[in-house]
């Protein structure tokens, strides 16, 4: 009994840990108001914040792209081409973590065709 007992904790830490592993994704970034953010990859949204929630872990680390490659759609507001490192949880669909974070050419995700159309 206790052996089965280890392996299936052994099991769900490896399930868990799988799921928060980093993965890397790529597609439109989202700012279209204050504190809201999500990417639309070729798997779908995620989101990274909604205003007045709490500030998902790593969010910092995504540079300004209001700067060049931005298309406003609300002031400074808007959507980019980004690729972000995110420790998901893919059952959930949700993001856990970001860990890295790059600005793209809005070329490289206009001719993505597995992306779907920023707006």
């Amino acid at each position: 009994m206790r052996a089965m007992m280890v392996g299936l904790l052994a099991m769900l830490a490896a399930g868990t840990a799988a799921e928060a592993a980093p993965e890397r994704r790529c597609g439109w970034l989202h700012n279209p108001s204050p504190g809201n953010h999500w990417l639309d990859d070729r798997d779908g949204e995620w989101v990274l914040s909604a205003q007045g929630g709490p500030e998902l872990p790593g969010m910092r680390l995504i540079p300004d792209m209001t700067t060049r490659e931005w298309v406003r759609t609300n002031g400074y507001y808007g959507y980019g081409c980004a690729c972000l490192t995110m420790e998901v949880n893919r059952a959930q669909r949700r993001v856990l973590r970001v860990t890295a974070a790059e600005q793209l050419p809005l070329s490289r995700c206009r001719a993505d065709r597995s992306l779907p159309s920023p707006g």
